[in-house]
């Protein structure tokens, strides 16, 4: 239970972290300097106003200086975050598994929100998290799939898992490359931006073909259905709408761990 409630805290914390990620990467700033500011006014933030979800509930959703309101995404990602980090030690316990699967929730969390908000996904979280994905490989094993009816079986178990994850995180990614390459030579419009092609990447990367081919089923069904629905009821123009893909994808890429009831589920499992 300890670990349960550390994780919450300490996702709370990477939440807070994610939301200056959601702001700043979208628009070319560092997240490092300078240190947290109102978008409004841009009076700089103390730290007692800092607090993740405390702060926020204090200041009644508004800045201090100027009285702007502050987004209801900012408690919300931070609380998404301390759930996600609490159910991975609850899933796994204190084990590199809940470490895999904290990091690529916190990846994951930051990449919904900011296609939802911003209609971009940032390299920063999509190439580098496909590529923490593929190191951790070596370290926590992969389900063994498809990957190992291609590689030699001589090699040690931990390059067998790299090469899972090699497999399942570019496989797709060219898969839905080609889908919207050919979209695009048939109708002339772009129809899948190119950081879907990197998130499914990412998301092969940890997971491997089987949990990337399955998040991209339930992502691709749930935002063809919620989008429908949208655009019928906003009466939006279906031809210039610009569904955020990548927000489906994401919710879809949460469920697999806990779908799962063997040891590992997707994640792995530890050598």
């Amino acid at each position: 239970m300890f670990e349960i409630l550390l994780a919450a805290v300490f996702g709370l914390v990477i939440g807070s972290f994610l939301n200056v990620c959601i702001y700043r990467l979208p628009r070319d700033l560092s997240v490092v300097a300078p240190r947290s500011f109102c978008p409004e006014c841009g009076t700089p933030i103390p730290w007692y106003h800092n607090i993740p979800v405390l702060s926020w509930l204090l200041l009644r959703g508004k800045c201090s200086h100027c009285q702007a309101p502050i987004s209801w995404r900012y408690p919300l990602v931070e609380l998404t975050t301390s759930l996600l980090f609490a159910l991975a030690l609850w899933r796994y316990g204190p084990t590199p598994d809940a470490i895999k699967l904290c990091l690529f929730s916190a990846l994951i969390v930051g990449l919904i929100f900011m296609d939802l908000e911003e209609r971009i996904l940032a390299d920063e979280l999509t190439i580098g998290g496909m590529s923490v994905g593929f190191l951790l490989s070596i370290f926590v094993a992969m389900p063994r799939f498809i990957g190992h009816f291609f590689l030699p079986p001589e090699w040690r178990e931990n390059w067998l898992s790299l090469g899972e994850s090699l497999i399942g995180g570019l496989a797709p990614a060219l898969a839905l490359f080609t889908i919207g390459e050919v979209y695009y030579r048939i109708r002339g419009r772009e129809g899948l931006g190119l950081g879907d092609v990197k998130m499914i990447g990412m998301v092969g990367a940890f997971y491997g073909l089987q949990g990337a081919l399955l998040t991209l089923i339930i992502g691709s069904l749930t935002g063809s259905i919620v989008g429908l629905l949208f655009i019928t009821l906003t009466k939006k123009d279906a031809k210039t709408y610009e569904l955020p893909f990548g927000t489906f994808l994401g919710f879809a890429a949460l469920l697999p761990p806990f779908l799962f009831p063997e040891p590992g589920g997707l994640i792995g499992v530890p050598w």
